[in-house]
């Protein structure tokens, strides 16, 4: 037992995903680092077009009592699952990007005379608001959900840990501390949110589950 490599997972993952890593003989656990609470909130119009940074704001989004005249603006997404999510509940994707760093220079670039309304969480990233503010692109931001912290203490020394969000690596790190494992990362954004941690970052081919959990099977399998 003390050869197999031991591997925590920051979000719990579906049995097909926990299985992958079971099958190469690593110990997994698994746990939810962050909690989702959807927020109630009022809104009177939007902007030409819709922006969706997350799974989350659409889930939220639905559940507005307004959806139906919400759901007549095209939108711009971050993430394939996001665009997916959107388009089987009849929303119209205009642009979608992986990253939205590329999807904040597609709208700087192309969209500059345009409005837009973003629905976000309370602890999104700067990029994508901050280039459009600069740009002076017209911008209206609206918290549909929050981003609760659910630190637990792991008490073991994984060899790996799976990371899915900034704002999963701070919660980690409230109990606990990085030592030499190696530290998967769905992003970019991810990785950067543990560059004062550690030097072990390995950023996924694609910013999915599935592709970091393949990405942490391929590292070890070396």
């Amino acid at each position: 037992m003390q050869n197999q490599i031991s591997i925590v997972s920051t979000k719990k993952l579906s049995e097909r995903q926990k299985q992958q890593l079971l099958s190469a003989n690593f110990l997994v656990f698994d746990e939810d680092f962050i909690a989702i609470q959807i927020k109630n909130f009022e809104i009177e119009k939007t902007n030409e077009y819709l922006i969706f940074s997350s799974q989350n704001a659409v889930e939220s989004v639905l559940l507005n009592s307004k959806i139906v005249d919400i759901k007549i603006k095209k939108c711009f997404c971050v993430g394939e699952k996001t665009k997916a999510l959107l388009e089987d509940n009849g929303f119209e994707v205009n642009v979608y990007s992986e990253y939205a760093s590329e999807l904040a220079s597609i709208i700087c670039n192309q969209y500059s005379k345009s409005s837009f309304t973003f629905f976000c969480g309370n602890m999104r990233r700067n990029f994508l608001p901050d280039a459009l503010t600069f740009a002076n692109i017209s911008l209206e931001e609206i918290k549909v959900y929050e981003t609760i912290l659910t630190p637990h203490k792991i008490d073991f020394t994984p060899n790996g840990i799976l990371f899915f969000s900034p704002s999963g690596v701070k919660s980690y790190l409230q109990e606990n501390k990085i030592e030499e494992a190696d530290c998967f990362c769905i992003g970019n954004t991810t990785a950067e949110a543990l560059k004062y941690e550690t030097p072990n970052r390995i950023i996924a081919n694609q910013p999915t589950i599935e592709s970091i959990v393949m990405k942490c099977i391929e590292n070890y399998r070396q």
